[in-house]
Parts: structure tokens; C-alpha cells; sequence
């Protein structure tokens, strides 16, 4: 590698992120800019890049969903996503049979494809990508009432695992005729156990080592980690395990506990994951060949809205029946189940199993997410108003202040909200009588930052950042609550 091929990648790079700012301005998900990028560069565009190599692109973006999979779950809020963990789970996993199932019908009779390779396309398509939801609706200001975000952001960091596991085990039925449908829910079972286990095992150890190793260098810790990762789905892959789902589980646990350099650690991860996804959608943009998708406009169309309009809104309704959301609730659900970069990298392994419509199967699929993105990705947030599912995004402070964890310290570093009508407003924190063990140490009001004394008077939407265990915490807290509900 020369220095020219360093400053071409540099420009790359470069480029890609400050194309991103076009998706804060725009509402474009950055998903589609980065692959349209790619596609540029491409033999067919511009760049005159050759790249037509289907086995290092899935390479790639293998090693990219697992980073990118650590980085959400270690960011995920347990607290926050368990009141819906059930309904996610049902939406990860029959959720996305159901999808796999009425598109995989579509392709059967739109696309001529035999049941099991209709099924296929089906299953290659089934998983959603919800970080570009989430990086539109922060651009344009915008949160989702309710519970709407915790559900969607537990999909889609959970249903990449059941629809790699339907693609996987749909081409073993396809490459192999003896095959029975036994031995796929057998696959199915062990699959998800071992990778359970391995995923929830390997997170407890997370945070037992990071807290108990005590390196001599804090630049080690973003390397132990990230080995741990790369154990994680190393190890569970190799004893029969889902390993996607093996490293979403180790960093959704691991992320609901307290360890060493936290902030610092979630800060990396979340670099290396925007590393990756402009890696990915970058090679994945090289691999097409625009000319190729144009004999396949109309079938694609076809399956695109069989996704969209049918598939995805009759497997949310169905699978949150029982549940209490409300239908407009459950119509937004529905057009926001954007396709991502996992359905093209799923699209490789028909190559490179060499089933004879595996390239008609890529360039439809490729066309059904560019279709997707463009058409509910550029309407997320204009949706949400419609379906009257916003709300203000609220105010998160960033604090000139960082607090990094060391083991044998029983609390933490937590925020606590005054609620705008609180009784607790107009008084001092010293006659409010907060346990002794709730040290607020600085309060966000507005754009400032107040340091508390005895003395100071509370307002309305202040943020209180206080040292505190887990007994004081919900002490402070109940008192706040007590005082709101005596209103």
C-alpha cells in the first residue's frame, strides 16, 4: 500500500462523513448516500472501480454486523427496552418468519421463482434497520410517545439474527435435497440456545474482567473489548451457536451494568460501528452493477411494495394483537421497517452457494432497499406527525464532566429530572431533605450549569446529576414522585 492508496482512502472516508450531514439537513438515511457512494466509485460509475468479488464483501460485512450489533446492544438501556422485550421478541422472530413467508409468496409468483427460493428472498429481506429511523427523527427534532422507540430499537438490534439464521438454513434445504424441515428447527433450537447461553455468559464476564483486570493503560480497555467481541461470536459460531445473536446478547447485558471507562468505552464502540457501516455500505455500493438493476425495475417494485405495504404491516398487526397498542401506534411501526445493509449482505450467500438465481435474487434485493430507503426513510419523520405518534425530543444535557466507574464503588453518576409542575419547585434542595447519600454535584437549567449548594433553588426542568447508590437513587426519586403526585 503506497501513500496514494492512503490518501485515496482518507479522501474516501472523508468524503462519507461529510456526505452524512446531507442526511441531518435532508432526512436522507446516510445508509443510502454512503451506498450510492459506493455505487458511483463503481465500474459502472464514475470511479471505474472493479469490484466483483461476492466472498469479500460478505467478509466484510460479517465483521461489520458484529461490531455494529456490540455497539448497539452495549448502548441499549435495559431499563428502558424491558417493559417491551416481549413484544420485541415476538416481533424478531415471528415477525420475520411472517415477512419471509407473504413476500417469499410474492417472489413465487411476480419473480417465477420455485416456493423455496421465493422463501429465500423472503427471509433475505425480513430484518429491519431502525439506526436510520432513529439518525432521521434526531435530525428533524422529533421522538416517538410512548414506547414506540424502545420497541423498535430491541427489533432491530434483535431480528438480524433470525433472518441470517432463515437464510442460512432455507440455502442448506436448497444445496442440499435430503435436507428435511426437522433438521431445521433442530438447527433453529440449537442455534439460538447455544448463542443465548455463549451471548449471556460472555456478557456476565464483560464486566467481570474490565472491572477486576485493572490494566496499567486506559487505551487497553477498547482492546480488551473488542477481542471479547470477536471471542464472543468466534466461540458461539464455532459450537453451533447463532453468534449475532451471541454478541447483541453479551452487549445488552453487559450494557445494563455498571464497569471501568464506560463512557469511554461506549464512545469507541460507536466510532468503530460508523467505521464499519461506511465500510460496508461502501463495499456493498462497489459490488453492484447499476445496469443491472434496470431489466429488474419492475419486478423489484412488485416486491417492494409486497414488503411495504402487505408483508410488513400484516406481521406487526398480527404479531401485537394481543398487546395494547394502539393501531395508529401499530401503523407507524409498520412503514418505519426500513431494510438496511443486512438484507444485501444476506444477498451474497446465494452467490456464493451458486444457486442458479442467486444474481437475479441480489439485484432484486438490492433494489428493494434502495426502494425502501428512498420511499420510507426520506417520510419517517413527516409519518410520525401524521400518524400523530411525535412528541419534542427531549432536552439531554451534555455535562462538562466525565465519571468513570472503579470497581468497589457501590453507586454511580445519575441524572434525575424536576418535573416542569412539581411541588419541589421554588424550594431549596436543603428543605427538600434529599437522603444523605444523593450528593447532587451539578444541575443543568437551560444552556447553563448550576453548582449546587444547601441554598439553591429549584426550577422547573432541572437536571440533577448526583452521585448515588441504588437505595438513595430510588429514595430521591420516590420523594420527587411523591411531591408530583400530591399535585
Amino acid at each position: 500500500m503506497n501513500e496514494y492508496t492512503l490518501i485515496a482512502l482518507s479522501v474516501l472516508l472523508i468524503t462519507s462523513v461529510l456526505a452524512s450531514k446531507l442526511s441531518d439537513r435532508f432526512g436522507v438515511p446516510a445508509l443510502l448516500i454512503f451506498l450510492i457512494l459506493g455505487m458511483v466509485l463503481g465500474s459502472d460509475g464514475l470511479g471505474g472501480i472493479n469490484f466483483d468479488d461476492p466472498a469479500l464483501a460478505q467478509s466484510v460485512g460479517v465483521v461489520a454486523l458484529v461490531l455494529i450489533l456490540f455497539s448497539g446492544g452495549l448502548d441499549t438501556d435495559w431499563q428502558t427496552v424491558r417493559p417491551v422485550f416481549k413484544h420485541g421478541l415476538w416481533l424478531s422472530t415471528l415477525g420475520v418468519f411472517m415477512t419471509a413467508v407473504v413476500v417469499g409468496g410474492c417472489a413465487h409468483l411476480f419473480l417465477g421463482l420455485s416456493p423455496l427460493e421465493g422463501l429465500l428472498l423472503g427471509a433475505i429481506v425480513s430484518s429491519t434497520d431502525a439506526a436510520a429511523v432513529f439518525s432521521i427523527l434526531r435530525s428533524k427534532g422529533v421522538n416517538l410517545k410512548g414506547q414506540l422507540r424502545p420497541l423498535l430499537e430491541l427489533e432491530s438490534g434483535s431480528n438480524d439474527p433470525m433472518a441470517i439464521f432463515l437464510t442460512i438454513g432455507l440455502i442448506q434445504l436448497l444445496t442440499e435435497p435430503g435436507s428435511s424441515l426437522a433438521t431445521l428447527l433442530l438447527l433453529f433450537v440449537g442455534q439460538f440456545f447455544i448463542g443465548g447461553l455463549v451471548g449471556y455468559g460472555m456478557g456476565r464476564g464483560f464486566v467481570l474482567l474490565v472491572n477486576r483486570i485493572k490494566l496499567g493503560y486506559e487505551g487497553l480497555y477498547p482492546v480488551l473489548t473488542l477481542g471479547l467481541m470477536l471471542f464472543t461470536y468466534g466461540f458461539a459460531t464455532a459450537i453451533g451457536g447463532n453468534g449475532f445473536l451471541a454478541v447483541y446478547l453479551a452487549a445488552l447485558v453487559a450494557g445494563s451494568s455498571d464497569f471501568i471507562h464506560k463512557r469511554s468505552l461506549l464512545r469507541f464502540h460507536d466510532g468503530l460501528a460508523w467505521l464499519m457501516q461506511i465500510t460496508m455500505f461502501l463495499t456493498l455500493g462497489l459490488l453492484v452493477f447499476p445496469t443491472r438493476l434496470l431489466p429488474i425495475v419492475g419486478s423489484g417494485l412488485l416486491i417492494a411494495g409486497c414488503l411495504i405495504f402487505v408483508a410488513r404491516p400484516l406481521a406487526v398487526f398480527l404479531t401485537l394483537l394481543p398487546t395494547r397498542f394502539s393501531w395508529r401506534e401499530k401503523a407507524y411501526l409498520s412503514w418505519v421497517g426500513l431494510r438496511g445493509a443486512v438484507p444485501i449482505v444476506l444477498a451474497t450467500y446465494p452467490l456464493l452457494a451458486g444457486l442458479p438465481q442467486a444474481d437475479l435474487i441480489f439485484n432484486v434485493i438490492f433494489f428493494v432497499v434502495l426502494t425502501s430507503v428512498l420511499l420510507q426513510g426520506v417520510t419517517v419523520s413527516r409519518m410520525a406527525h401524521w400518524f400523530q405518534v411525535a412528541a419534542p425530543m427531549p432536552r439531554r444535557p451534555v455535562y462538562p464532566l466525565e465519571y468513570n466507574p472503579v470497581s468497589g464503588m457501590q453507586g454511580g453518576l445519575k441524572e434525575v429530572i424536576i418535573p416542569i409542575d412539581s411541588h419541589l419547585v421554588g424550594r431549596t434542595i436543603v428543605e427538600i431533605g434529599f437522603p444523605r447519600d444523593f450528593l447532587i454535584i451539578l444541575i443543568a437549567r437551560g444552556d447553563k450549569f448550576v453548582i449546587p449548594s444547601g441554598g439553591t433553588v429549584l426550577e422547573g426542568d432541572d437536571h440533577l446529576l448526583a452521585l448515588a447508590d441504588a437505595a438513595a437513587l430510588a429514595q430521591a426519586e420516590a420523594k420527587i414522585t411523591a411531591h408530583y403526585e400530591s399535585k
